[in-house]
Order: C-alpha cells, then sequence, then structure tokens
C-alpha cells in the first residue's frame, strides 16, 4: 500500500497593488492621523477596524490604530483601504 503525499494547503495571496495605489493610501493614512480622524480600516485577512490612527511606525512599518481602548498594531503592506467613518 502506497501512502499519499500530504496535499498542499495554497494560501491565499495578498492582493498586489502598483506604486501609485499604494501612495494614495499612504496618502490617506497621513491625513487621518494628522486630522485626527475616525476612520474605517479594511484589513488583509481580517475584519475591518475602526478608529483613530495613534501611530505612524516607519521603523516597523505599522499603524497603530485606536479602537475604543484597544491599540491594534496593523502592518501597512496588510492595509488594503481608508475610509472616513459615517458620523
Amino acid at each position: 500500500m502506497m501512502l499519499s503525499k500530504p496535499k498542499k494547503v495554497k494560501k491565499s495571496s495578498r492582493p498586489t497593488r502598483d506604486e501609485f495605489e499604494m501612495e494614495e493610501l499612504g496618502n490617506a493614512i497621513e491625513e487621518a492621523y494628522r486630522e485626527k480622524i475616525e476612520v474605517i480600516v479594511t484589513i488583509w485577512q481580517r475584519e475591518p477596524l475602526k478608529g483613530k490612527i495613534s501611530k505612524l511606525d516607519g521603523e516597523t512599518k505599522t499603524v497603530h490604530i485606536l479602537s475604543e481602548y484597544e491599540t491594534h498594531k496593523v502592518k501597512f503592506i496588510d492595509i488594503l483601504k481608508v475610509e472616513s467613518a459615517p458620523r
């Protein structure tokens, strides 16, 4: 009897974006941080977060989002979209 090899599970890959899209996203994040506005951040393979951007960490390339009483550290590359939260 031959044993079959375990099937490889294909990971879903992060959507690719061009330089223009990355720059637009970066500008939206910086504006939300500077203006201290509440935003909804769409994140790859996670639930969207609603909150304010409290820190931009260029060294670790993470964005800190204060949502209610908890700070979430999200890698910039995982952020798909940033939009103003409805008031």
